[in-house]
């Protein structure tokens, strides 16, 4: 299309792109901590919906005019590939969140998706920068596990949300005993979490896996694995084992603009 030859492709920096992700991410997540559980939920899963509706009609004739206001509203944080058959990352992007948003607590499933904003673009941008140093390259991976990137990339990711992670605890509600193990506690907990939300981004191989254009004969969608859509989810359930682990509860909130 012709909009493809305009995009870069997935091995570019794309830092336009990068920027886009964390914002949407800290603004979903705010909105988790904003909104009722009751509420987000299926409020989410009308805008995933609505998205996968989007990406299905897109490619069909007399639908490419999605294709041209998807352009003019995201520009350059678009890919290539995206605009040449594969679904975008946003469909993903709206059904992690909504996933996570279901099966967490409010501070688990906020947190969680505040690992997709910070630690998928950063351990991304790490990981490229990175890319001519041959020993922290994974290449191949071990069945396609974190096939093409590499550690010091996973490194840098969990590195960056260590900062960010400390600050949200440190503001978090911790009533008048304060925090159970002080911020020797915090501190272990904001490593671990930024640990986990950079795995789980080193964990999806690229390219991604895609399902096969047939099934027993018949099309089916290019669903693929995703990190917009792993990450969030196994950084919630980090979270929680997290938690569990440093005997804190389950329940603690936040501070009403996160970290502050």
């Amino acid at each position: 299309m012709s909009i493809a030859k305009k995009l870069r492709n997935r091995n570019a920096t794309n830092l336009t792109r990068k920027f886009t992700h964390a914002s949407f991410g800290i603004f979903f997540a705010c909105l988790n901590q904003i909104i009722p559980r009751a509420r987000f939920v299926p409020g989410m899963a009308v805008v995933t919906g609505t998205s996968l509706l989007m990406e299905l009609l897109r490619y069909r004739s007399g639908f490419g005019w999605i294709n041209g206001v998807l352009h003019f509203f995201l520009g350059k944080a678009l890919r290539k590939h995206e605009m040449e058959g594969k679904f975008t990352g946003s469909f993903y992007y709206f059904a992690g969140v909504t996933a996570t948003a279901y099966l967490y607590p409010q501070t688990a499933a906020t947190l969680g998706i505040l690992q997709l904003a910070l630690a998928d673009p950063s351990a991304s941008y790490f990981g490229k920068m990175t890319r001519n140093v041959y020993w922290s390259r994974i290449e191949n991976g071990l069945l396609g596990f974190g096939r093409n990137k590499g550690l010091l990339g996973f490194l840098g990711g969990a590195l960056f949300c260590l900062p960010f992670n400390f600050r949200i605890f440190k503001m978090a509600r911790w009533g008048a005993k304060g925090v159970p193990g002080g911020d020797s506690a915090l501190l272990t907990a904001s490593l671990l979490l930024g640990l986990a939300g950079a795995f789980a981004d080193l964990a999806v191989p690229t390219p991604v896996l895609t399902m096969p254009k047939k099934v027993l004969g018949v099309p089916v969608p290019p669903f693929h694995v995703d990190d917009n859509f792993v990450v969030p989810i196994f950084s919630g359930w980090a979270c929680v084992k997290i938690f569990d682990m440093m005997g804190w509860d389950s329940g603690l909130a936040l501070a009403d603009y996160i970290i502050a």
